[in-house]
């Protein structure tokens, strides 16, 4: 795929298309006996893109054109920019209450072995699942977590089959679950507001901008304060989580499968069933790779990008028409990138998300020159628009690895994923609820 086909005008047309639709849909909420349930425009933006993608319906794909899932998804990198740095930009205004909350934003990391607490007896007590349920059940299985299992295991081990699973299922199904999860929570009136924040940053700028719209909907009294306390705990993740992961949660889970394995009386490790069905269908982890581009060609793509963020948000708040919003959409652009640019120059391995949202902050922060200014612009450009885009993208960009390892691995490590993603947030919450 060369650098052209990134600007194939079938794929965003339908992105803007479909975006506009979920828009025009809104939010629509459920009160059931469990609490409040919210469907966000993201979710029907996702569906919608999903009756596009090539892989999952052919006959209708096919008519986008060649490389469609591969161009959506580098797009889904690049519309995830803009939304980052509208977070990184609530923080500033807010920064006082971050600092006192700091305790509670820096060990809800470690609330993350939950993850395996939850997930973990399920797949091997009740799933039979063998080593893979290690790299299942250790993590939300993000980019930084693939790396690890990668290095530690190999991805073609029982264990990189695991990781990859709740990584596909997470493509799939975690922006949409961690926003219903989190409307769910809110509706209980259990937990501090900050708590239910802070345990939205996962370390994945989709999952928890969903996370974090939902809580906002439900408290929209403290709508602000959850996105500047959503955004801080996702900065922090992305810092911490690997650390995380490397010293606590993976041994964690590493002693709870010896101790699980020690009452099953299932399949041995080699043979779990998830391996075979894996190996059965071909799932195959080598993929098209991205398109390199440049700082200029990374500039230009964001200005599409954030061309299209401005038609959904005119959707979304019709007195934000284009010219209304885009002074604040071209400071998203400059923060972008800005924080590309470090990204490229300042090789210590934190990555470019990081440093676009510690831009946003700085910017953001009282004590910059026209942090009033940079403040009154950005309102202007909601968080929700921003996002839906990004989840049309996501719903054409499912490629045939991942459906063909969701096809192999069926309702088993779907259901471990969404336990793993549960006990991700649960624990994050008590955390930082009992440190508040």
């Amino acid at each position: 795929m060369d650098k052209k086909a990134l600007l194939n005008w079938k794929v965003h047309a339908l992105a803007i298309v479909l975006s506009v639709i979920a828009e025009l849909i809104g939010i629509t909420r459920f009160t059931t006996g469990i609490g409040v349930i919210l469907f966000l425009p993201l979710l029907y933006a996702f569906i919608m893109a999903l009756a596009f993608n090539e892989n999952v319906v052919p006959s209708v794909g096919k008519h986008l054109g060649q490389h469609s899932s591969h161009i959506a998804s580098q797009w889904v990198l690049i519309g995830i920019m803009p939304f980052i740095a509208k977070f990184g930009v609530g923080i500033g205004p807010n920064i006082d209450k971050i600092i006192a909350a700091g305790p509670a934003l820096l060990l809800q990391e470690i609330g993350n072995v939950a993850t395996a607490l939850f997930a973990l007896p399920v797949a091997v007590l009740l799933f039979k699942m063998g080593r893979e349920a290690i790299g299942a059940t250790h993590s939300i299985a993000r980019e930084p977590n693939i790396a690890l299992v990668a290095d530690k295991y190999g991805l073609k081990s029982a264990e990189g089959v695991g990781v990859m699973g709740v990584y596909v299922m997470g493509t799939l199904f975690g922006t949409i679950y961690f926003s219903i999860m989190a409307g769910l929570f809110a509706s209980w009136d259990l937990f501090d507001y900050r708590a239910l924040a802070m345990a939205c940053g996962v370390g994945s700028g989709s999952m928890m901008g969903a996370c974090s719209a939902a809580l906002g909907e439900v408290l929209p009294q403290f709508k602000e304060d959850i996105a500047a306390f959503a955004a801080s705990s996702n900065l922090l993740t992305y810092a911490t989580g690997l650390f995380v992961s490397v010293f606590v949660a993976l041994p964690f889970t590493e002693a709870l499968y010896k101790l699980l394995k020690s009452f099953s009386k299932g399949k041995g490790e080699e043979h779990s069933e998830l391996a075979q069905l894996t190996a059965q269908n071909g799932a195959d982890y080598t993929e098209e790779k991205e398109v390199s581009l440049s700082i200029t060609e990374t500039a230009l793509a964001l200005i599409l990008s954030s061309f299209v963020g401005l038609i959904v948000n005119w959707v979304n708040t019709p007195a934000n028409d284009i010219l209304t919003a885009l002074p604040g959409m071209a400071i998203f652009w400059g923060c972008s990138l800005i924080g590309l640019v470090i990204y490229k120059f300042v090789k210590i391995g934190v990555p470019a998300v990081a440093w676009i949202s510690t831009v946003a902050i700085i910017i953001s922060l009282p004590q910059f020159p026209f942090s009033a200014q940079v403040a009154e612009y950005t309102a202007k450009v909601g968080f929700l628009p921003l996002l839906t885009p990004v989840l049309a993208y996501a719903g054409l960009a499912i490629s045939k690895m991942e459906i063909k390892l969701f096809k192999a691995a069926g309702f088993k490590i779907a259901l471990v994923a969404l336990l793993a993603f549960t006990g991700t947030y649960v624990g994050s919450v008590i955390i930082a609820q009992v440190m508040l």
